[in-house]
C-alpha cells in the first residue's frame, strides 16, 4: 500500500484470539482533544500511541482463546499495554505518535501485536482535484447526469472583477 490512512475515534480493531472472529470493537481517544482526522471541521480524533489502557468502546472482544475457563473462554477485558508500526515523523501534543492503518497493539493476555485495525475510521470527502484528476468516461459512468467535458471546454470569464493597472 502506497497510502497509509491516519487512524481516528472511531476506527475499528480485533483480536486474533478473540473465539468469534468477527468480533470487533472501536477506538476511543481518550488521550488529546486538539487534533482532529479527515478535513472540514470533522469532530475525528486522531488516535495516538497514547491510546493506552481501556481506549476501546466495549473493551471487549468478546471471549479470549488465551483465557480457558472448561471447555469455554473467560471474557475478554482489552487493555492495550503499547502500539507499533505508527508514525514516527510527527509527535502531537500529547506526546504520542500518529496510529497509522497498519498499525498493532499488545494486550498482556496475547503476544505483541495481536490487535489490529481493521478501518481507520476515516470517511472519502471527494474535493475538486478529486474532479479535475478524473477521466470524463469514468466520471460519466458514476454520475451520467453531468457531462464534465463541458467544464473543461468553458473558459472562464473574469467579470466583474477589477484589476489595478
Amino acid at each position: 500500500m502506497s497510502e497509509k490512512h491516519l487512524v481516528v475515534q472511531g476506527a475499528t480493531c480485533k483480536c486474533k484470539f478473540s473465539e468469534d472472529s468477527s468480533k470487533t470493537d472501536k477506538i476511543k481517544v481518550k488521550s488529546q482533544s486538539k487534533h482532529f482526522g479527515n478535513d472540514k471541521g470533522s469532530n475525528k480524533l486522531i488516535a495516538t500511541t497514547k491510546e493506552i489502557g481501556q481506549t476501546l468502546e466495549n473493551n471487549t472482544f468478546g471471549k479470549c482463546k488465551k483465557q480457558p475457563a472448561g471447555n469455554s473462554f473467560l471474557p475478554c477485558q482489552a487493555v492495550i499495554t503499547q502500539w507499533s508500526n505508527f508514525y514516527e515523523k510527527v509527535t502531537l501534543s500529547n506526546q504520542g505518535k500518529i496510529l497509522l492503518e497498519d498499525s498493532k497493539a499488545t494486550c498482556p493476555m496475547g503476544t505483541p501485536d495481536c490487535i489490529e485495525i481493521i478501518n481507520h475510521g476515516q470517511t472519502a470527502e471527494p474535493g475538486e482535484q478529486n474532479f479535475k484528476n478524473i477521466s470524463p468516461m469514468i466520471h460519466n459512468l458514476i454520475n451520467p447526469m453531468v457531462d464534465v467535458r463541458e467544464m473543461y471546454t468553458q473558459e472562464a470569464k473574469h467579470e466583474g472583477i477589477k484589476f489595478n493597472n
